[in-house]
């Protein structure tokens, strides 16, 4: 009887030891609710916003020449741990004399733009379609991303291509399980990253159920470039860091303030997930040279490898690639690289390097 009753004690034990360990890992998982912008418990909206199609929110801002007289309409659209309130690195001089009007944006769950729980790839693109109607910005626009905002202008090359007038990425991601990068390649150039960035982006590709608990669980390091790794960026990377570090601080209190799941989080799962569709399937949107579009790359760049962003450009002849020895990650806040851009994808000049 004694026996049956320890027995009988350490079954109960181990079940409630169980649901425990099943509760946690429950919590652990699962993120809270966000807190939407102008909702009762929720930051206050301070900026113009459009209302899209489906209800959701997007925040906005206007830069450059006014719209009514510029002779070139460019939507920038940021990176990772960004906001609309990115830093522009062009000269006001060179912004004038091209007649250059800017829109960027907060793109889904970041600053005061709605989350869009179901952010994707593709659904990126009809934002900034929606955005562009609501503005007017006419039948075509340019757009420019940045990093992690490359994925949404790939997007737009694959469903709205028919709205644009040239299109620029500056060191745009790139998703390591491509189907058509080699395995030899992608696997030699994943082995180079950091172990914790290797976990991250797989976890974010195999199990994004988990991607909330990992960036914010305390055992392990997670992303680098959210610790400001010293691996992560190169010499000039540091010294545009040191040069710019108050313009590049304008507005980041407000990039993550609805929740770092709907803003971060998302973005990993789904610029590291399945895009739908195939880079080597897009077709040239610009047949006749009525347009154009380009990359530009840092060959040091230690977030985004540069052998890979060659080969899908070498892939797809019709791209104009620039890659800069010795620029790193942050070329896009160089303002010589960035004029080079502008006056490359709006006037033609310069000539594609590798």
């Amino acid at each position: 009887m004694h026996g049956c009753k320890l027995l009988w004690m350490i079954g109960r034990i181990a079940a409630v030891l169980l649901g425990g360990l099943l509760s946690w890992a429950y919590k652990a998982t699962r993120p809270p609710p966000p807190k939407i912008c102008g909702s009762p418990d929720g930051p206050p909206v301070t900026s113009p916003r459009i209302k899209l199609s489906d209800g959701r929110y997007l925040a906005y801002k206007e830069r450059g020449v006014p719209k009514a007289e510029a002779n070139y309409k460019i939507i920038v659209v940021h990176g990772f741990d960004s906001s609309k309130d990115i830093y522009i690195a062009a000269s006001q001089e060179l912004i004038e004399e091209l007649g250059i009007y800017f829109l960027s944006f907060d793109r889904a769950g970041y600053g005061e733009s709605d989350p869009n729980p179901k952010r994707s790839v593709k659904s990126e693109a009809f934002d900034i379609q929606e955005l562009a109607d609501q503005l007017e910005l006419g039948s075509k626009f340019y757009v420019i991303g940045l990093s992690m905002g490359g994925y949404p202008t790939w997007s737009c090359l694959k469903y709205i291509p028919h709205r644009l007038a040239g299109a620029a990425m500056i060191v745009p991601v790139v998703n390591y399980w491509w189907p058509f990068f080699p395995a030899n390649l992608s696997r030699e150039v994943y082995s180079k990253l950091l172990v914790q960035d290797q976990w991250t982006f797989s976890i974010a590709h195999h199990a994004p159920r988990l991607v909330y608990w990992w960036m914010t669980q305390k055992w392990f390091p997670s992303l680098s470039a959210l610790e400001g790794h010293p691996a992560t960026f190169n010499r000039k990377d540091t010294e545009i860091l040191e040069k710019l570090s108050e313009d590049l601080s304008v507005g980041q209190e407000k990039i993550k303030q609805q929740g770092v799941f709907e803003s971060h989080h998302r973005d990993l799962m789904v610029g590291f997930g399945d895009w739908g569709f195939n880079l080597l399937d897009l077709d040239n949107p610009f047949p006749n040279n009525e347009g154009s579009v380009h990359i530009w790359q840092g060959y040091d760049d230690r977030l985004v490898p540069s052998l890979l962003q060659c080969y899908v450009a070498e892939r797809l002849p019709w791209i104009q690639y620039h890659e800069i020895p010795d620029g790193g990650h942050f070329i896009m806040f160089d303002r010589e690289v960035y004029e080079s851009m502008l006056k490359a994808l709006l006037l033609g000049e310069g000539q594609s390097a590798s």
